[in-house]
């Protein structure tokens, strides 16, 4: 091939990808279900305060049940198009692999046997979490190294029995496990002196501790923290389009945040705003949305319906739920934490 015909071939090819990337994005085939029954199938938890929990009337609320929101909000342009399907911790892999539902937001640690070998994709972290314990105050307790011997209740079909294992393996200490299909039980067990102490995500047990335990003042969360829990939303592989509108929903709430928009001033902001980003993030400048294969206003939405990633925290875990859960690792990368959207542009 001459010199001008290799130019030619290469001019065509970068006109193609131009093309392609200024096309807009199909949907994938879950979106199309979606749109058809009208609702997201969203599996969550079967009640866990500030994640997911329904009251007496079937109103679900918490962060996870905030994130399904939200993902209603960008789509299908509602964000009560939710249909919240309880899933415990034996039954949410499955659901989601079945196509019993749409997303999986049951605070579910990000592994790379469930990303990698169970046909699943991590959208990424909504709660950066990790195991502790849980135990009744004594005197002189003041560590899990001092649990040698104890009994424990843990929780099946989760990461946290074989987590628990290993630690205590690892530090060469005796315990007897006390496993319980769901924290329902094992709470009991628990708070009857059945067991010692009791295992999970720290964020679980301290709102265990401060809603579910008689006398909070009673029990102690221990110090060490023995894993890491990165917990998210995740969706069946195979549809790169659905992964992309749960990812950057999720990402979208975080950015809102760092931008500070809020469910207060979004509308304003999208009027009056002179920052690039706002008004990109806003549906006024960039057609962001149109990539997703959705309307350029579908982080609008989101931000209206639910709030940011920070109003989100506090309403459900923070100061206005009464649970107290310090942010933490969850707080924004400019505070300290670990949250951060990639930029949306």
């Amino acid at each position: 091939m001459n010199a001008p015909a290799r130019l030619r071939l290469a001019l065509a090819s970068m006109a193609a990808l131009f093309t392609l990337a200024a096309a807009p994005a199909h949907a994938g085939k879950t979106l199309d279900g979606i749109k058809q029954r009208g609702a997201v199938a969203c599996g969550v938890h079967t009640g866990r305060a500030g994640f997911a929990l329904a009251d007496g009337s079937g109103n679900w609320s918490g962060l996870d049940v905030d994130l399904c929101r939200a993902v209603a909000a960008a789509t299908l342009g509602d964000a009560s198009k939710v249909k919240f399907i309880p899933t415990s911790g034996q039954t949410r892999i499955t659901a989601l692999q079945s196509g019993e539902i749409d997303l999986l937001a049951r605070n579910t640690t990000w592994t790379f046997t469930r990303d990698n070998g169970l046909g699943l994709m991590w959208a990424g972290v909504n709660f950066h979490d990790g195991q502790g314990f849980m135990a009744r105050k004594k005197p002189g307790l003041n560590s899990v190294k001092q649990l040698s011997g104890a009994t424990i209740c843990v929780i099946s079909g989760s990461t946290t029995e074989k987590t628990l294992s290993e630690y205590f393996r690892a530090h060469k200490l005796n315990y007897k496990a006390v496993v319980f299909d769901n924290p329902e039980a094992a709470l009991q067990a628990f708070s009857s002196g059945r067991c010692q102490a009791y295992t999970g995500d720290l964020g679980a047990l301290a709102v265990l501790r401060g809603k579910e335990l008689a006398n909070p003042d009673d029990y102690v969360i221990l110090p060490e923290v023995i894993s890491k829990e990165p917990a998210g939303p995740a969706v069946r592989r195979g549809d790169d389009e659905w992964f992309a509108v749960v990812r950057w929903t999720l990402n979208a709430m975080i950015e809102a945040e760092e931008l500070g928009i809020t469910q207060a001033n979004a509308d304003e902001l999208k009027t009056r705003s002179d920052s690039i980003q706002v008004k990109r993030f806003l549906g006024q400048s960039d057609d962001l949305g149109k990539q997703l294969g959705l309307d350029r206003e579908w982080a609008l939405r989101i931000v209206k319906a639910v709030g940011n990633y920070g109003e989100s925290y506090e309403r459900n875990l923070g100061a206005k739920s009464g649970l107290n859960v310090p942010r933490g690792k969850n707080a924004l990368f400019t505070k300290g934490g670990l949250m951060m959207s990639p930029p949306m542009n």
